[in-house]
């Protein structure tokens, strides 16, 4: 063999021997690459690195990548605010690398993954000073220059970072990212020529007739059998009616519960389990311990039971009204779930078959009201003992509500097209119908549709400018985005590129609008909420950054979306009330919590393709080694946890009125559904489709 000498480069690395070993590099390739962009006449500055830093040795144990997705919450005291709202977007993508060399080149990253906590604040921010200010073109790459630097760290031989600034900016064309979302469905157009005849006088009239006699039978009921008025109740509420009767329903409720006789309840499991599921939903404080009678001496639900599938069914719904705590509830749900599933394949009424899958599949608790009345009138006009005068009303009222729904988003629809997203922003989720129908699940009774409207606009602004912080933009604009937000003043806009002007304005005029309708109404100018608001959402406003969950419930804007919809349905606004949406009341947090889980069940596999965070089912993997199936078990667990929390803040002191409480909690029902299959957000899946064409475009038969 021919000697070839001592070995210079070897695969694009540079050897470089000292008196105590060798240094690998790869300068020799970055010179190449610098000569190759013109890179080879910038400017060189050396990044300071702590010379006392140690490494500590390695014991064979690799590091997860999600280890490495939890930096952001490091950088919380490195750089301003509106510089971490921007990495705390971009660092899951193109960023995370340029942060991670600088960890790496600066000794700052531990590589056993339990000494992740050890990351040196003061490290990190001398890396950010030199990397994330500039607005040139910035590289952490060794070596730029022909003398290499060396530094000695614990008796080892390091480089020293450099930073290089391209004196002129690069010719290359600026790759962006890219969602591929697909087109709307909905087009203007079509959403434009829908139209009802249910908005005649004719119908009105007769509807009205219909609500005489049945506000006629709650009236009669109240003297009547108690499991006959709860039965009417249960009726009016499934059929999506209930609105009409309130005052009504509470007198038959209030009677049941002062009702001295209870023998009717007392041995009937049905009987007992609707009596407290209605009462509880109420507010009334009905204990626990009211399914006693049912337990054997050791707590266990008695075995006799196993065949009352209605009764089963009835306590398993009641089961959802828990709160912590109630061990009594808990088995009940338990026991229940075993036996239902058994009975399903027993040769059970079909009717009731229907309900009980139904019900397995996700509780009434849990259901968005407005899909649960279309689905249940249905099954109401196939049962034996139906009211026709219940079913007519119910056919009736659902056609005149979706005429107005209708009426709704035509407007949306003109002014979205009026703001030019959907022509200019073709990178983002032109989602408007969509983001309608989040609205009808929150809130879907007539009188609110100046609510459905305004939460129309913001839930689109939020979609939008997600896609630009997710997708679109870069650092340099994301910053400059942020600090006009932060500024408030429309004179920012001129440092933004176009597509951020037509974010910014339509976001600065539509918040001003609602801020003067609410000033205009009640006297009370509510800007500087609204504008806090839309601070909190686009700094990534958080309380603390230490876990995933403690961000989560914030970083998904239910808050933004609740504060809103608080001065959209809210009169008179209280001081009180104020002060519980500035601290995050309980019921704000736990809604919130449960619209996250939620859409990390339906979302997270697609949103980590693109290169996002990991999400909680991908934390709790991690932490524990489960499966991916395990890990969405124990998510829906945490779901479910979570709706006992807010079980308890919807019937506990709170300053908030109860149509406030109700579209809290309709927002949780409403984000369950939306993830309920899937991203029916942004994938317009035919569970999308069927939904919007069941409450929005197609009315219910009357014959």
């Amino acid at each position: 063999m021919k000697d070839m000498s001592i070995a210079d480069v070897i695969l694009g690395i540079k050897i470089t021997r000292i008196s105590d070993g060798i240094v690998l590099s790869q300068s020799h390739y970055v010179d190449k690459i610098l000569e190759k962009f013109s890179g080879s006449d910038t400017s060189v500055s050396s990044t300071p690195v702590d010379l006392s830093l140690h490494f500590t040795k390695n014991n064979n144990e690799s590091v997860s990548q999600l280890e490495y997705s939890r930096t952001p919450g490091f950088l919380k005291h490195s750089t301003s605010e509106a510089t971490k709202s921007v990495l705390r977007k971009l660092l899951p993508c193109r960023l995370r690398f340029l942060i991670w060399a600088c960890y790496i080149s600066l000794g700052c990253y531990q590589t056993q993954p339990n000494n992740q906590s050890k990351l040196c604040k003061k490290h990190i921010a001398m890396a950010l000073s030199f990397v994330v200010p500039l607005s040139l073109h910035t590289s952490t790459l060794p070596y730029p220059s022909s003398s290499p630097q060396l530094v000695s760290i614990h008796g080892r031989s390091l480089r020293t970072v450099q930073c290089i600034v391209v004196s002129e900016p690069c010719n290359q064309k600026l790759v962006r990212r890219s969602a591929n979302y697909q087109p709307p469905i909905w087009d203007y157009g079509y959403v434009q020529s829908l139209n009802s005849q249910y908005v005649a006088d004719v119908y009105a009239k007769r509807a009205a007739r219909l609500k005489e006699e049945v506000t006629v039978m709650l009236k009669k009921v109240v003297d009547m059998d108690p499991l006959d008025g709860l039965e009417l109740v249960d009726d009016l509420q499934r059929l999506g009616v209930f609105y009409h009767f309130k005052e009504e329903i509470e007198n038959v409720l209030e009677s049941i519960y002062n009702y001295s006789d209870d023998k009717w309840s007392k041995e009937d499991l049905y009987a007992t389990a609707i009596k407290f599921r209605l009462l509880r939903q109420h507010g009334y404080n009905v204990p626990q311990e009211i399914f006693n009678n049912f337990q054997d001496e050791k707590g266990n639900f008695m075995a006799c039971l196993c065949d009352d599938t209605k009764g089963l069914l009835c306590l398993y719904e009641a089961s959802y009204l828990s709160i912590e705590g109630e061990s009594i509830l808990d088995e009940a749900r338990n026991f229940t779930t075993k036996n239902l599933k058994e009975n399903l394949k027993k040769d059970i009424d079909q009717n009731l078959a229907m309900l009980v899958s139904h019900a397995l599949e996700l509780p009434l608790h849990w259901r968005m009201i407005r899909l649960e009345a279309r689905w249940f009138i249905d099954v109401y006009g196939r049962r034996s003992n139906m009211n026709s005068i219940l079913l007519e009303l119910a056919k009736l009222d659902f056609n005149m509500v979706q005429a107005t729904h209708q009426e709704d988003v035509k407007q949306m629809s003109r002014w979205w097209r009026s703001t030019g997203f959907g022509e200019n922003l073709s990178f983002a989720r032109d989602r408007l119908m969509e983001n309608f129908l989040w609205t009808v699940g929150v809130i879907f009774e007539p009188q609110f549709g100046y609510c459905r409207r305004m939460s129309t606009k913001i839930n689109s602004l939020i979609t939008t400018i997600d896609d630009v912080y997710d997708v679109y933009g870069t650092l340099e604009e994301l910053e400059l985005f942020t600090n006009a937000v932060e500024r408030w003043d429309v004179s920012a806009i001129e440092q933004l590129p176009d597509y951020m002007k037509i974010c910014f304005l339509t976001l600065f005029n539509s918040i001003n609008e609602m801020a003067y309708d609410v000033l205009k109404g009640q006297g009370l100018n509510i800007i500087s909420y609204l504008k806090k608001a839309a601070k909190w959402y686009y700094n990534r406003y958080t309380p603390t950054l230490k876990e995933y969950m403690s961000n989560a419930w914030i970083s998904i804007s239910a808050p933004v979306i609740l504060v809103h919809a608080y001065f959209f349905v809210t009169k008179p606004i209280t001081k009180q009330a104020l002060e519980g949406l500035e601290r995050y009341h309980n019921i704000i947090r736990w809604s919130s919590l449960i619209l996250r889980l939620s859409d990390d069940l339906g979302t997270s596999s697609d949103e980590l393709k693109r290169g996002d965070v990991p999400k909680s089912i991908q934390c709790y993997m991690h932490e524990t080694d489960a499966s991916e199936k395990d890990a969405r078990e124990h998510i829906k667990y945490l779901i479910g946890e979570t709706w006992k929390k807010m079980n308890e803040g919807g019937v506990s002191d709170s300053p908030f009125t109860q149509t406030f409480i109700g579209i809290a909690m309709n927002l949780a029902r409403m984000a369950q559904c939306m993830y309920q299959y899937g991203d029916g957000h942004a994938s317009q899946g035919r569970d999308t489709i069927d939904r919007v064409l069941s409450l929005l475009i197609k009315p219910i038969p009357l014959m």
